[in-house]
């Protein structure tokens, strides 16, 4: 039986999802009143709100002037196989794979496009070796492991002289962490992380050098059109200035931008990460001195402030095998649930079992803080339930 009391507080919002996220502090319906309904996303206004919601992007996560933004279909994973499909091919390819998205992206370049890439793989909670990078291949690779709670600490590992081009998945990085672009040739991300937008839109980056690839290279397989960027052998620039391949939903883009304006009226880029570091802070502080869970990512460098993920690690549960520690940690998140204290923390499907927290900018550190005591209490009483089972 659990003796541990319930805990007094509450987080004042329990949601806790790693994507679609929290939505920013404040936030109504009633911010999206000036949403472009019933009009066509090609009318004027429409081409309007698009660029508007391009321009802050821009600014808010300081792209250099001479990359491309632009909204694009499919959330991240639309963003990335645009890129991937378009731009592969001519030069030999790495992938980084240390969790379940990465993987993905080796299934699409092996499997799908049936190039003979090189995968650098970790198991979850650790990095590939990042020395082995090549800078005469293509790079493939997520910055922040949103199932793994693992990130990249810098781009040191690509080479300033790079021959190939680098597609970098920041989708649970992007406004969380600083990205060099200097580093980068493509970025991608999508509304519904850290920023706590609406799903199915994602946003697409090109610096010079993915345009240059775009420009010199045509693919050796079938391009469906939503993948297109190029006419007449040159980058289509409409679709970064708001003309999108598809239709795209108004009133998401409308919650982009409202998202957009809060994030710059808060300080901009430096306080969404100042924010995402305090509430990662806390839980490393409770990790701390809580026996019974650590951290999925060891390495504190490497180690995401956006998803978090913790692993259980008391004796008891450790030695129960896989299923059932599956089991346990999928009933610490459901008891969390079903108290409405915490929503939607089970880790991913493909990851080992635990919890998983966000705790991007969106989320207020007071939250993150009166959850502790919700974990120690869910752990306790889970674990009652075992001991009284046995």
């Amino acid at each position: 039986m659990n003796t541990l009391p319930k805990p007094a507080m509450r987080p004042a919002r329990p949601e806790f999802s790693s994507g679609p996220c929290a939505k920013r502090p404040g936030w109504t319906p009633e911010n999206l009143s000036n949403a472009v309904l019933g009009r066509s996303h090609r009318s004027k206004l429409g081409k309007a709100r698009l660029k508007d919601a391009i321009d802050r992007t821009r600014a808010v996560l300081q792209v250099p002037d001479d990359f491309h933004v632009g909204i694009v279909a499919g959330s991240d994973t639309g963003a990335v196989e645009m890129a991937l499909w378009s731009m592969l091919g001519p030069k030999p390819v790495q992938l980084l794979a240390f969790e379940s998205f990465g993987k993905d992206w080796v299934t699409d370049v092996t499997k799908q496009l049936k190039i003979d890439a090189e995968v650098l793989s970790a198991p979850y909670g650790q990095l590939p070796d990042l020395t082995k990078v090549r800078k005469d291949a293509d790079l493939v690779f997520t910055w922040n492991g949103t199932t793994s709670g693992v990130r990249v600490p810098n781009a040191d590992f690509i080479a300033a002289d790079r021959e190939g081009i680098t597609i970098c998945d920041a989708t649970s990085a992007a406004f969380a962490q600083q990205l060099d672009w200097a580093k980068l040739d493509v970025v991608t991300f999508s509304w519904q992380k850290a920023l706590g937008g609406e799903g199915a839109h994602g946003v697409l980056i090109l610096g010079p050098r993915a345009v240059a690839r775009l420009e010199s290279h045509t693919p050796a397989w079938p391009m469906p059109k939503l993948f297109r960027m190029t006419k007449n052998g040159k980058v289509d620039l409409e679709i970064f200035a708001g003309a999108t391949i598809n239709t795209p939903s108004m009133l998401c883009v409308e919650d982009a931008i409202d998202a957009l304006r809060w994030a710059d009226a808060i300080g901009g880029l430096p306080e969404m990460q100042r924010r995402a570091d305090a509430n990662l802070a806390v839980l490393a502080d409770w990790v701390a001195k809580t026996p019974w869970v650590d951290f999925l990512a060891q390495d504190p460098a490497t180690r995401s402030n956006t998803s978090v993920c913790l692993k259980v690690v008391d004796a008891q549960v450790a030695a129960l095998s896989d299923d059932a520690q599956a089991d346990f940690a999928k009933k610490l998140a459901a008891l969390l649930e079903k108290e409405g204290v915490a929503l939607d923390i089970g880790g991913y499907r493909d990851a080992p079992p635990g919890l998983r927290i966000w705790c991007g900018a969106t989320v207020e550190t007071s939250d993150v803080d009166a959850l502790t005591p919700w974990l120690d209490w869910a752990f306790a009483s889970v674990l009652a339930d075992l001991q009284a089972a046995a």
